[in-house]
C-alpha cells in the first residue's frame, strides 16, 4: 500500500489525515486520488469499510474554493445517518483548509438547514428527497457544483431513489466531474452511469478484502431461550472494547437493550423508531465510549462508521446474505482486527450454511460461553485495570497506606484482595426477552403446512392460520372450526376431485 504523503495531496489535508491516524492509503484510496487528481470520472465498486469516504473526500475537498458562496461539491447518500457520517468525514478532512461539510437529510427542521446554508459550507452531503427540497426552494443552487458523488448507489436505487438521482444531475452543469460508489453495478445504474458521466474510470476493491482478512467469524448454535444468558457471558467473557449487537426487530432491540442495562452493562439501543435527534445521540456516545454496547437494527448496518468497533454479535440472523456483510462490516475496520459471533438455533442451521454459501467464507462453529467463562473474563478484565493503575501516576498517599498494609499482610494476599474488590460479578438478574420464529432458509422451499405436492405432512390438505404465541420462538397451529355444513362441502368437493376449502 501507498503512503498519504506519496499521493501528491495538499499539505492541509496530508495534516488533517495525519491527525485522524491514518497513515497507509486503502486500496481503493490508492487507486481513486490520483485518477481524480487526473480529472476522470470514477466508478468505485467497493462496500462500506473499504475507506471510500476519503477515497472522494479528498478530491472533493481540493477541488472546492473557500472565497465561493455556493456548495461546489455534493454527495448523495442512501440514509441519513451516513448523511452524517460522511459530513464528520469530511469537516475531519477539511479542517485545516478551511473546508466545510454540511448534512442535508429528512427529519430535520428544513428552516433550520436554511440558516445553515446562509453560512456557505463548500460541500452539501445529502439525502436525495431532502436535497430536491432545497432545489427546489432556490436554497441550494446546482449550477455552482462542480463535483458530484454517489454514495451506494445501489442502496440508493433498492430503496426507491433513482429518479431523484437522475432529476437532480439533470441540474447540474454538464462540466462536472462525478464519482460514483457502489457494492454491485446492477443495470440501472449502467444507464446512469452512460448517460451522466463521461469515459468514467472502474476501480474494484473485491469483497474478500473487506470480510476474510481482517474478521474472525464464528457461530452458536443454541436454543432460542437460552441466546441471552449467552450473549451476557459472551460479553464478560470478551471485554470488546465497542461491541454492536443486531436484533431482528424494533421489539427485540427494546427489550435487548433494557435487559442488559439491568444485567449492568453500558448499553443504548437503535432502530427507525427513534426520531432523529435521539438516533444522534445514541450514535455520538457510542463513538465517544460513554456506552460500549450498541443494540441495533438492520437500520445501523449501512453507513454507521466507527472504527473502534472490536465485535458484531448477530443475536438474530439476518434475513440475507447481503444484510449479513453489511452487518459484519461494521468492525475489522480501518486495517484493525474484528471479531463477528452470529447465534444460530438448530432450526436455522440450514440458512447459516446458505449465508456461508453465499459469502464463499466459512464461520468456526464455537461452544457457548458459560457463566464461568464469563467470570474469567471479569477476573482478566481487573487484572488488566489493576495494571492500568500501577503504571499510572503515583499516588504517594496510597503508596504510605500500602507499605503499612504489606508490614501487615502477605503481598499476594493483598494483590487477590485489590482484584476481588475491583471484579464486579456478572449479573444473573431475571430478564424476559420474547422469542422470535427462526429465520427460514432461502435455499430451501417454503411449505405451506397442508396437504398436497407441497405441504408434507399436513393434515387433510386444510388451510391453515398460524399464529405467533410471542414467546418461545414458535408458532402455533390454529385450524379454522368447521360447521356439519362445512363438513359435507368439504367431502363433496373432494369426492368430485376439485379443490379442497
Amino acid at each position: 500500500m501507498a503512503l498519504f504523503n506519496e499521493l501528491n495531496i495538499e499539505q492541509s489535508i496530508l495534516r488533517a489525515i495525519d491527525s485522524m491516524g491514518f497513515e497507509e492509503a486503502t486500496p481503493i484510496q490508492e487507486q481513486v486520488i490520483p485518477l481524480s487528481k487526473d480529472g476522470q470520472d470514477i466508478i468505485g465498486q467497493a462496500q462500506t469499510g473499504t475507506g471510500k469516504t476519503v477515497a472522494f473526500g479528498i478530491p472533493c475537498i481540493e477541488q472546492v474554493t473557500l472565497d465561493e458562496k455556493h456548495p461546489q461539491a455534493l454527495v448523495l447518500t442512501p440514509t441519513r445517518e451516513l448523511a452524517i457520517q460522511v459530513a464528520e468525514e469530511l469537516n475531519k478532512l477539511g479542517k485545516f483548509k478551511g473546508v466545510r461539510a454540511l448534512p442535508i437529510y429528512g427529519g430535520q427542521d428544513i428552516s433550520r438547514q436554511i440558516s445553515a446554508l446562509k453560512r456557505h459550507p463548500q460541500i452539501i452531503v445529502a439525502t436525495p428527497g431532502r436535497y430536491m427540497d432545497h432545489m427546489r426552494r432556490k436554497t441550494i443552487r446546482p449550477e455552482y457544483l462542480n463535483i458530484v458523488v454517489l454514495d451506494e448507489a445501489d442502496e440508493m436505487l433498492s430503496m426507491g431513489f433513482i429518479e431523484d438521482i437522475e432529476t437532480i444531475l439533470q441540474e447540474v452543469p454538464k462540466e462536472r466531474r462525478m464519482l460514483m460508489f457502489s457494492a454491485t453495478m446492477p443495470p440501472k445504474l449502467k444507464t446512469i452511469a452512460d448517460r451522466f458521466m463521461r469515459s468514467p474510470v472502474s476501480v474494484t476493491v473485491k469483497a474478500k478484502q473487506l470480510t476474510v482478512e481482517n474478521i474472525e467469524q464464528r457461530y452458536i448454535i443454541l436454543p432460542e431461550k437460552e441466546k441471552f444468558d449467552t450473549l451476557c457471558n459472551l460479553l464478560d467473557m470478551e471485554t470488546p472494547e465497542l461491541a454492536i449487537i443486531f436484533g431482528r426487530t424494533k421489539r427485540r432491540v427494546d427489550e435487548l437493550t433494557e435487559s442488559l442495562s439491568i444485567r449492568g452493562f453500558a448499553v443504548d439501543g437503535l432502530h427507525g423508531d427513534l426520531k432523529q435527534e435521539r438516533r444522534d445521540q445514541v450514535i455520538r456516545k457510542f463513538k465517544r465510549g460513554a456506552i460500549d454496547v450498541m443494540v441495533a437494527t438492520d437500520v445501523a448496518a449501512r453507513g454507521l462508521d466507527v472504527n473502534n468497533v472490536t465485535h458484531v454479535i448477530n443475536f438474530d440472523l439476518p434475513q440475507d446474505a447481503e444484510s449479513y456483510v453489511h452487518r459484519i462490516g461494521r468492525t475489522g475496520r480501518a486495517g484493525k482486527k474484528g471479531i463477528s459471533y452470529s447465534f444460530s438455533t438448530p432450526k436455522e442451521k440450514d440458512h447459516l450454511n446458505y449465508i456461508e454459501q453465499s459469502t464463499k467464507q466459512k464461520m468456526k462453529q464455537v461452544p457457548r460461553p458459560t457463566y464461568d467463562d464469563a467470570l474469567t473474563g471479569r477476573h482478566q478484565e481487573a487484572v488488566e485495570n489493576l495494571t492500568t493503575a500501577v503504571e499510572g501516576e503515583k499516588n504517594t498517599e496510597l503508596e504510605k497506606a500500602a507499605k503499612q498494609l504489606l508490614q501487615t499482610y502477605d503481598p499476594v494476599m493483598l494483590v487477590s484482595a485489590a482484584l476481588q474488590m475491583v471484579t464486579k460479578e456478572p449479573s444473573k438478574k431475571a430478564v424476559k426477552i420474547t422469542g422470535e420464529a427462526p429465520v427460514r432458509s432461502k435455499n430451501k422451499p417454503k411449505r405451506d403446512g397442508g396437504g398436497g405436492p407441497r405441504g408434507g405432512r399436513g393434515g387433510g390438505g386444510q388451510r391453515r392460520r398460524k399464529e405467533r404465541t410471542g414467546e418461545g420462538g414458535g408458532y402455533k397451529i390454529k385450524a379454522k372450526k368447521r360447521t356439519k355444513n362445512d363438513r359435507d362441502g368439504f367431502k363433496k368437493k373432494d369426492r368430485d376431485g376439485r379443490k379442497k376449502s
